[in-house]
């Protein structure tokens, strides 16, 4: 169980880096792991061999039950996200089921969340990207944002920011996020999918 503690949880948001990227739908997972730094209480910094910023701490209460997490976010741009994603996991040495990917959903409607270990890509660039260099076998929180609206393109409609409507919820809708982060590390994938597979 000692080298179980000592191992870290690789907790991956993915999006695009960029001001002009950052209230984007696309980059919903930027935002859940910037919550997420914020109660770890760090900052990200530039990791010194993976092209990503990372935040190191522990997530959960003082004690013997909290759990050791790399928060992550690969700054390489969404399609190409398996690159960084791999270099820190051999960096960690991070065993691919203790990898969490916070994403975009366009399957589920807004402001619903689901988890689930494996599966298929989804038409999602950032997971396909994951997927090709290390397999399907990490965990996803599936951050759901709905369908485009009428004939809008999907890639449009992924690289706007969120409708007006949307905001009010929107620091609801990560601060819940985060939530089933934390209790997917600390409590596993069938307390986390109970609680927040809405």
């Amino acid at each position: 169980m000692a080298d179980d503690a000592m191992t870290p949880w690789l907790v991956v948001g993915l999006g695009n880096p960029g001001g002009e990227y950052a209230g984007n739908r696309h980059n919903i997972g930027f935002m859940v792991v910037d919550l997420l730094a914020e109660r770890m209480g760090g900052k990200f910094k530039a990791h010194k061999s993976a092209r990503a910023q990372v935040v190191e701490g522990r997530l959960g209460p003082p004690g013997p039950g909290n759990r050791r997490v790399v928060l992550a976010k690969p700054m390489s741009f969404m399609n190409l996200s398996g690159g960084p994603v791999n270099a820190l996991r051999e960096f960690y040495k991070v065993p691919v089921e203790r990898i969490v990917a916070v994403h975009d959903e366009l399957d589920i409607d807004f402001a619903t969340l689901r988890l689930k270990l494996g599966g298929g890509d989804n038409g999602h660039n950032g997971l396909k990207s994951m997927t090709k260099v290390m397999g399907a076998d990490y965990h996803r929180v599936r951050c759901g944002i709905g369908r485009p609206p009428g004939r809008m393109q999907v890639a449009d409609f992924v690289l706007k920011d969120f409708s007006s409507a949307e905001r009010k919820e929107l620091d609801w809708f990560v601060d819940r996020s985060a939530d089933a982060v934390e209790c997917l590390v600390l409590e596993g994938l069938e307390r986390a999918q109970s609680a927040y597979n809405s």
